[in-house]
């Protein structure tokens, strides 16, 4: 069966498990988007996948994206999360690639996902390594931006960056998550003072009287003219990294570390704590006073009670340390006077 098809099964599947009929443009676009040039197992399978150390979202996630950011053709959009490129892909495909651009923190994965997007006809696309709460301030203003990372918040500067009837639509929330589209209240038929996804970004809480004004700065005053428009549904991102901060890398905790080490190494992985790089028969305990067959400067080496062991030269170093503790004994375990 040829991609094409697997393309066509796989957003007849979408449309029974999202239980609802999608857009002609979300449609048209993953119909049209060659997933197998982004994820190499599985690429027309509805799951979730990872590739270089990232997760992959599951073509229903990205359908249920890119149905609450709603992008028309000609729209500019900056992707949070690039990722391996895939919802990058789709968006290019909707509204032109010359008009998505992305940002990654891990520099890994943009590589990655400029390939992809090349190797997939989208390579017009522009996908740059910065901390993704900062945005992409060079492009601004977007008329979509669609976060892949979660956030209690959307971050201020990517509120700057939107347009006045601009969307962005991210996983909010830490351990419960639920994804909203937020925007300009007057883009929507909805009432500003219901609360059916209408609250503000920011929970108003007063330190005094609530009669009593409060003078909203600047960046409040941003952040207020845009509201939560609406609820998508829950969903289960990462959070949203910062500036010095990684998916990847070594863990701190050597545990942690260690299980990760041998969870990759597989059925070649060893059973316990062997250290091949130690040779035991060396490491054998003796007594303390046994310790002083090892000076250099006591010649002819001396048993534990003094007495020179004659069968030093006709025996092994390790023979001769058992021999320098028994003969100092006689055959009844009786020390010698």
């Amino acid at each position: 069966m040829d991609n094409a098809a697997l393309r066509d099964d796989m957003v007849d599947g979408l449309e029974y498990s999202l239980g609802r009929p999608l857009g002609e443009r979300t449609l048209d676009a993953m119909r049209s988007v060659p997933r197998h040039e982004f994820v190499s197992a599985g690429p027309y399978q509805n799951r979730t996948g990872e590739e270089a150390g990232s997760r992959v979202l599951a073509p229903v996630v990205v359908a249920r994206l890119l149905s609450a950011l709603q992008p028309e053709p000609g729209d500019d959009v900056l992707v949070v999360g690039a990722g391996v490129g895939y919802t990058v892909g789709a968006l290019a495909e909707i509204v032109g690639a010359r008009h998505v651009h992305a940002v990654d923190i891990d520099r890994e994965l943009v590589y990655m996902a400029r390939s992809n997007l090349d190797d997939a006809g989208y390579g017009a696309a522009f996908v740059d390594c910065r901390d993704g709460a900062r945005g992409f301030p060079e492009y601004a203003p977007y008329d979509r931006i669609l976060m892949e990372a979660a956030a209690v918040e959307a971050p201020q500067a990517l509120l700057d960056q939107l347009t006045p009837d601009g969307r962005l639509v991210m996983p909010r929330g830490t351990g419960s998550q639920s994804l909203v589209s937020i925007g300009s209240p007057e883009d929507t038929d909805v009432a500003a003072e219901s609360d059916g996804g209408m609250s503000g970004l920011t929970g108003d809480s007063h330190s005094g009287s609530e009669s009593e004004p409060t003078q909203p700065t600047d960046q409040s005053t941003t952040r207020n003219s845009y509201q939560q428009l609406d609820t998508h549904g829950p969903v289960q991102f990462r959070p949203l990294l910062v500036e010095g901060e990684r998916n990847k890398g070594p863990a701190r905790n050597r545990t942690v570390r260690e299980d990760a080490e041998i969870e990759e190494q597989g059925h070649f992985a060893d059973a316990g704590w062997e250290q091949e790089w130690i040779d035991w028969d060396d490491q054998l305990w003796l007594p303390p006073a046994a310790h002083c067959l090892s000076r250099p400067r006591e010649w002819p080496p001396t048993n534990v009670y003094g007495i020179w062991s004659a069968s030093w030269a006709n025996t092994s170093p390790r023979r001769s340390l058992s021999s320098a503790y028994t003969n100092g004994r006689n055959n009844t375990g009786s020390r010698h006077d």
